[in-house]
């Protein structure tokens, strides 16, 4: 329930390429959903991607509505495309156009507010590539279609002790210190921070930069950008009220004492962030966006092709994301009633 006593609307899940683990992951959420207290969810796809990992029951829905009624007793789906036989483990260019479809339709259901949120499955990238797919993933294509620009829209990864940030995300290491500037580190901040006061109930949240080279530049003697770039960046985002601080040499920045300090750690590329987190929360961890104007999370990991259809994929960070996403969407329509 929402502010009102209004009911959330049930949230989808798309659930990625049909030959990876998301069918699978999706389905062990739903057998979860009562001991795990999931909010009503419905799933995005093909069900003959299920029924190739899981003999548990399926309800065909044709409208989202639909899945009120049906979740207690058999997981929900609104079916997208025919894959025709799926292969655990064999991606196809058939597996990837219904990802995508799948994705679009989710993305659009929760953009008019028949889901409640957004949640997506694993999808493999080479695969959609070769369909024509143009995005470097799927947080800036979901971040397309609801109007934001990608330099709006800030991929967190979030577990129960750690949230983290990566400022500049799928690109070479060598080009980190290039693209990185004053203007792009405050507009992640400042996202950032809005993002946790919105999705997280955080009224004055607390960010910590890592520096980008060791010990944080060991002031300007091995490397200049926290000097030149992370200290302006930070005292903007200090004088617009932000609590900000650091930058922090990163091999100490995510130790138990150094996390209390902190709601969220701002890297600056993609695995100072990751290597955290992962280490941290590998079977729980959420990559969430924010900056949008609904609630998206995804599982933290990829379509594990090796082990789909083997019954081995562990759940648990399918079943965090559709929580996370359930948590924010109360918290937003709770905040706009």
């Amino acid at each position: 329930m929402v502010a009102g006593g209004a009911t959330l609307a049930p949230l989808a899940v798309a659930m990625g390429d049909s030959a990876g683990i998301g069918p699978e992951i999706t389905a062990k959420a739903w057998e979860a959903h009562a001991v795990e207290g999931l909010a009503p969810f419905f799933a995005v796809g093909d069900p003959a991607a299920v029924r190739a990992v899981w003999n548990g029951p399926i309800a065909p829905i044709g409208d989202p509505r639909e899945a009120f009624a049906a979740f207690d007793t058999a997981l929900p789906i609104l079916t997208i495309g025919d894959t025709g036989a799926v292969v655990p483990g064999a991606p196809s260019l058939g597996t990837a156009h219904v990802a995508l479809q799948a994705l679009e339709l989710a993305t659009g259901l929760a953009s008019v507010g028949a889901a409640g949120a957004l949640v997506t499955g694993p999808v493999s990238k080479a695969q959609l590539y070769a369909i024509g797919y143009t995005h470097p993933g799927q947080t800036e294509f979901v971040a397309e279609r609801c109007g934001i620009t990608a330099d709006n829209a800030v991929m967190m990864l979030a577990g129960p002790t750690l949230r983290v940030v990566p400022i500049t995300v799928h690109v070479p290491l060598a080009q980190v210190p290039s693209l990185i500037s004053p203007e792009l580190v405050v507009a992640k901040g400042r996202v950032t921070a809005r993002g946790l006061q919105r999705n997280f109930g955080i009224s004055h949240p607390r960010l910590a930069f890592a520096g980008l080279n060791p010990h944080a530049g060991e002031g300007g003697a091995i490397g200049r950008e926290e000097i030149d770039v992370l200290l302006p960046a930070i005292e903007r985002l200090r004088a617009e009220g932000i609590d900000a601080t650091g930058p922090f040499a990163a091999d100490t920045l995510f130790h138990a004492r150094a996390r209390a300090g902190y709601d969220a750690a701002l890297c600056l590329y993609h695995d100072q962030a990751l290597i955290p987190i992962k280490t941290l929360h590998f079977d729980d961890g959420v990559n969430m966006t924010l900056g949008l104007p609904i609630v998206r999370t995804s599982p933290d990991h990829g379509t594990a092709f090796g082990i789909a259809g083997q019954g081995v994929a562990h759940p648990g960070a399918m079943i965090a994301a559709i929580r996370m996403a359930a948590e924010a969407a109360r918290r937003r329509a709770e905040a706009a009633a």
